[in-house]
């Protein structure tokens, strides 16, 4: 029959054919080290990595010095939760806020932070997946050291209201932090406001390479959040992570982040087609949709069947869909959504949610036969 559809692309993108070209060429024919300074071969990789670090501070129009490149998101969420403990210790302000839909690269560190006298303030969501600002200013004080809201809900696809965040904080001094890893380079003017002071992105969930993504650091009034690197040993990326670049994980990290923009329109359009295909093909069958429709990206659909285990239902469909229950970064402990709980729903509707995600180079899905198959078991 051939492979299934694949519909997990919040887990992970297909590579575009220019990053993958571009990666093969710096891999094989241009291998230099960018930090080698006496040789072209060195000079030539450096500047692969500049024009990457355009490519990729373009998309959220911040200064190409702000880019600090990383292994991804989770790194970079690391590097911005831990790197401002000593600036929070040194002032006293030990005050977070965050939200109960994080992914758990941001509770974790979180949750480390907490056993170390920080005060958490985790914020919970509405039924519709997201935070109301009303409630970040509840629990917001004087000695609050940070803010951390994501971009984009992982689960769920609910865009969170950064903007209105941004404005809350317009007179706080707390720094403002989000989890971009789901939005970057497909909502675009949110991460372009001016109060984020850091933004986390991973390259493969923008058709780009997995083990590179980046951590913007924003200067607000001329000076840079008071970040301690978590790896020393270099002085790398203005002293922010040490070790060698990987300098074709970057150049297609730049070329994936430039074709976002470009192709930003095109791509929303086609994502948004599939979506209308498959929610018309699956109205028979009655499914519960977590998430407010009109604030998620058109790319997501999670959605559960009534009274039927997801486990149930990815097994009958793993011959036409490639679907998935839940983040694939926990995918090694299968627990109940913690997102879909903190929205307000029973465990019960939790165990049957499905999460569909696609893109612009997803073929349209059997989903007739798909939801004929899942009817079979209701």
């Amino acid at each position: 029959m051939g492979d299934p559809v694949y519909l997990d692309c919040n887990a992970t993108t297909p590579m575009e054919p220019a990053v993958a070209e571009i990666v093969c060429r710096y891999m094989v024919d241009e291998f230099g080290n960018a930090g080698s300074r006496t040789h072209e071969f060195g000079a030539r990789a450096k500047r692969a990595v500049e024009h990457a670090r355009r490519q990729v501070a373009e998309v959220v129009r911040a200064e190409p010095s702000e880019v600090a490149f990383t292994s991804g998101a989770t790194e970079s969420n690391n590097l911005a939760l831990l790197g401002l403990r000593q600036a929070g210790e040194d002032s006293g302000r030990r005050h977070i806020v965050s939200t109960q839909i994080e992914h758990k690269a941001v509770l974790e560190p979180l949750s480390y932070l907490a056993t170390q006298g920080f005060e958490i303030d985790l914020v919970p969501p509405n039924r519709g997946g997201w935070v109301e600002p009303s409630a970040i200013a509840e629990v917001l004080r004087p000695d609050s050291l940070l803010v951390s809201v994501m971009h984009v809900n992982n689960e769920t696809g609910v865009e969170q209201p950064l903007e209105e965040i941004c404005a809350l904080l317009a007179d706080h001094p707390a720094f403002l932090h989000t989890d971009a890893a789901q939005g970057f380079g497909k909502r675009l003017e949110p991460l372009r406001h001016p109060r984020l002071d850091l933004i986390s992105i991973s390259g493969h969930k923008i058709y780009g390479p997995k083990g590179v993504g980046a951590l913007i650091v924003r200067r607000r009034r001329g000076e840079r959040p008071p970040l301690q690197p978590l790896l020393l040993g270099g002085g790398q990326e203005g002293g922010l992570r040490a070790g060698t670049l990987p300098v074709a994980l970057l150049a297609g990290l730049g070329v994936a982040a430039d074709l976002s923009t470009k192709e930003n329109d095109r791509r929303s359009r086609s994502c948004l087609e599939t979506k209308g295909f498959i929610v018309a093909s699956l109205e028979k069958l009655d499914i519960q949709v977590f998430g407010d429709p009109e604030r998620t990206l058109p790319s997501v659909l999670t959605f559960g069947l009534h009274g039927l285990d997801s486990e149930a239902a990815m097994l009958a469909m793993k011959d036409l869909v490639a679907v998935s229950n839940g983040s694939a970064c926990t995918s090694t402990l299968y627990e109940p959504s913690h997102v879909l709980m903190a929205m307000g729903y029973s465990e019960e509707e939790v165990l049957t949610a499905v999460r569909w995600s696609w893109c612009h180079q997803t073929p349209l899905p059997d989903v007739g036969e798909t939801a004929r198959v899942l009817a079979t078991l209701l």
